[in-house]
Order: C-alpha cells, then sequence, then structure tokens
C-alpha cells in the first residue's frame, strides 16, 4: 500500500453554512451519472461522505443485499453520516475514518468506489484515483465528481461576485487543492492509470427566489464565518473587511428578482 498522506487542508471546514449544502446533495442531484450503474447486492465505498445524505440513498440503491462503506477524514461529520443512516432507517452501511490517499481496505474490496466533492480538496489527486482504483475490483466501477469554480456563472453580475471567485480560488490552491478539478477529471484517470474512461457533465442550477436565497445565505455564511474564511485571513489573502464584502454582495444577488446561479460539476465513470 501506498505510503502516500493528505497533504492539503479542507479549504471548507464543518461549518454550519459548509453543512448546509452538504445535507442538501442526493444521489438524484449529485451522483444521477452512477445510478444506472448500480445494482441490488453491490459494494460501494463512498469516500468522503460528509453527513451522509448521499450515502444513504446509495444503500438503498443496492439493497437488497448490497452494502455501503461510507468514510471521511472528518471524525465528526462521519458521526453525522451514522446518525443520518440511522434516522432513515437504511441497513447495510458502516463508517469510518480515512485518508484517500492510503485506504485501509485489500485490494479488490468494492463493485463501485464513490467520491462527491472530493478530488477537488486533496494534495494529490491522481493518488487518490490510484487508490480508489486499487480497492476496486476488477470490472467494477470508480465514479468521481467535482465542481469547477472558474466554470461558476451568475446573472445579474453583482459588483464584488468576481472578486468573491477570485479569492476563494486563490485561497483554495493556498490550501494544495484545485478549485478548477471539473475540468481535470479525465486528465488525473488517465495519469491514474484507467484506459476506460466515460466522461461527463452536469450542472445544478439555483434560480428560483428560494433557491437563490438559500444559495446565496449560505455562501455569505460561509465566507465570513466557516474554515474558508480562517483561511482567507490567516494566509494574508484577505482581510475581515474584504470577507464582509463578499458576503453583502452574496446577499445583493440573493436578493435580485432574477438571480440565476450555475455550478458546473464534471464527472468521470472509470472502468477497472
Amino acid at each position: 500500500m501506498n505510503a502516500a498522506k493528505e497533504t492539503a487542508v479542507y479549504t471548507h471546514g464543518h461549518h454550519e453554512s459548509v453543512l448546509r449544502s452538504h445535507r442538501w446533495r442526493t444521489a438524484e442531484n449529485s451522483a444521477a451519472y452512477l445510478i444506472g450503474e448500480l445494482r441490488p447486492g453491490m459494494s460501494v465505498l463512498d469516500v468522503g461522505c460528509g453527513p451522509g445524505t448521499i450515502t444513504a440513498d446509495l444503500a438503498e440503491l443496492v439493497a437488497p443485499g448490497g452494502r455501503v462503506t461510507a468514510v471521511d477524514a472528518a471524525r465528526e461529520v462521519v458521526e453525522q453520516a451514522r446518525a443520518h443512516a440511522a434516522e432513515r432507517g437504511v441497513s447495510g452501511t458502516e463508517f469510518g475514518t480515512a485518508d484517500v490517499h492510503a485506504l485501509d481496505f485489500p485490494d479488490d474490496s468494492f463493485d463501485v468506489v464513490h467520491a462527491h466533492q472530493v478530488l477537488q480538496h486533496v494534495g494529490d489527486p491522481v493518488q487518490a484515483l490510484r487508490e480508489m482504483r486499487r480497492v476496486c475490483r476488477p470490472g467494477g466501477f470508480v465514479a468521481a465528481r467535482d465542481a469547477d469554480y472558474a466554470a461558476m456563472t451568475w446573472y445579474p453580475a453583482t459588483p464584488g461576485l468576481d472578486e468573491w471567485l477570485d479569492l476563494y480560488r486563490r485561497v483554495a490552491r493556498a490550501n494544495g487543492g484545485e478549485p478548477d478539478a471539473g475540468r481535470r477529471l479525465r486528465a488525473w484517470a488517465r495519469e491514474a492509470g484507467f484506459t476506460d474512461v466515460t466522461s461527463s457533465a452536469t450542472a445544478w442550477c439555483f434560480a428560483t427566489p428560494e433557491e437563490a436565497a438559500w444559495w446565496s445565505s449560505l455562501w455569505a455564511d460561509r465566507t465570513t464565518a466557516s474554515a474558508y474564511a480562517a483561511g482567507a485571513t490567516g494566509g494574508g489573502h484577505a482581510s475581515d473587511s474584504d470577507l464582509a464584502a463578499a458576503a453583502r454582495a452574496w446577499r445583493v444577488w440573493g436578493a435580485e428578482p432574477d438571480a440565476w446561479f450555475s455550478v458546473l460539476n464534471g464527472e468521470i465513470l472509470c472502468r477497472a
């Protein structure tokens, strides 16, 4: 097993404003490209499970007889995922902590290895994909989906949001990640040794007044109160007043009657 370890810092952290968005995610809105490959009885590894909403959906999709092992680097969020599965009454799940660069599982352990919004935050995404491939059985699938921040687009062109995006990308890269991961997934997979790679892209779109208010509020809160805020100021990338201005820009945008925001996500489905 490769001894590589995580070197990046998770830019967002696990502030309530971050988990607010993570809990919104489902297999349908965040892993639709994978759903058609899932069958009852399959074993799945969900890497970077967060609070477990996608995990629970995956468990239901491989029932009966399937199992989902969900892991994350943060123990506290793993406990939230465990509680979510119990609350939903989902069986066939187990939970633990793990570093995707050095997974503590034998070779060929799972039919499917899945990671959602993970590779953009790790220090070596190619090594992460090699490890995901190692623990995937021959003929199985390694699946990953990540946002591409440079491809995010919105309307109207609210002053301050371009500056927010530039700042976020600088902070994420200073933390050792790659915020424009979506466009790189295919290249990373090929470098990791995959030869059968299906690439695709889908978008989240927040276009109703309620969706815009929700999206802008969580990003305004994240900009001033999460680990991202601490990284931005502690790393010398921005001042508290800069972050407050970015949060105001988010709230101004979210109050616009025509507010529209789209997040492009790259996807890869790799045959092991």
